[in-house]
């Protein structure tokens, strides 16, 4: 009895920060749209300072948060992710990152065949830098401590794709001629 009382006392509050972190995560989901982003981080990202950046810090891998980040944006009906991966991490070698070939695996399992856009690292943080100016930007910051293993999303509106978008802008400029 006393051990189960022990353990109970030990995980409610770790529960309760899991929770927390993912009703914070509904939350944003619920309020950004299209040019919003997330990002799941390492453990050594930096505190970015942009107005529009907003940090949390998890204690969990960045793999079981991607899936649940990607499992509330699959959820979402108003946004879908763009996904962008540091360039750097493919040729990361193991004898300097243990464990970077079997996150590479997993990472590739948990994105499931989503597209994504590998870019070098500062080009993503330069993009994350102006996105910070005018949108908000959520990054979670996980335990993960593999060199650029970050994965950033870059919110798109759902229900309206790039076609349609063009399609309008082709109809708009023809009645203005």
């Amino acid at each position: 009895m006393r051990l189960t009382l022990l353990c109970a006392a030990l995980l409610l509050p770790l529960l309760a920060a899991a929770a927390d972190w993912q009703q914070e995560l509904n939350s944003r989901i619920a309020l950004f749209g299209h040019r919003n982003w997330i990002v799941v981080a390492d453990s050594a990202y930096p505190a970015q300072s942009g107005a529009g950046v907003e940090t949390i810090v998890v204690d969990a891998g960045l793999l079981p948060v991607l899936e649940t980040v990607l499992h509330q944006l699959h959820n979402a009906r108003h946004v879908t992710p763009i996904v962008w991966r540091d360039l750097e991490l493919a040729s990361v070698p193991e004898n300097d990152a243990p464990g970077v070939m079997l996150f590479r695996q997993k990472l590739d399992q948990v994105l499931g065949g989503r597209s994504f856009q590998a870019v070098p690292h500062e080009q993503i943080i330069s993009r994350l830098d102006q996105a910070g100016k005018l949108y908000r930007v959520l990054i979670i910051k996980t335990t993960e401590a593999i060199p650029y293993t970050s994965v950033f999303l870059q919110l798109d509106c759902a229900y309206w794709s790039p076609a349609a978008e063009a399609r309008l802008r082709q109809a708009m400029s023809s009645r203005v001629k």
